[in-house]
């Protein structure tokens, strides 16, 4: 048996969607260094409605175990995150 991983959830006071994926981002940006936190699995939930999740993040399949990291439903290929770039807003 593996060793549990765990969820953090943040409540907000945002009220619009792409507030949301946009603190999401400034987070990303902030806390990149911080090796335990993974933002490929960043989801939103409503208040209300918390067992409905909306991913932030493409979780796309690369070659070497990576994922996409670009926004969710985006255009075009995946790509990797091996540092922030603009192209990943």
């Amino acid at each position: 048996m593996s060793t549990p991983r765990w969820v953090l959830h943040l409540p907000t006071t945002l009220t619009s969607f792409e507030a949301a994926v946009d603190l999401v981002d400034h987070l990303r940006e902030l806390l990149a260094h911080v090796p335990v936190l993974d933002f490929h699995g960043a989801t939103l939930t409503e208040k209300d409605r918390v067992m409905v999740r909306h991913p932030v993040y493409c979780a796309g399949p690369l070659p070497e175990r990576r994922s996409c990291g670009l926004r969710f439903e985006h255009a075009g290929p995946c790509l990797g995150t091996p540092e922030l770039h603009p192209a990943y807003r």
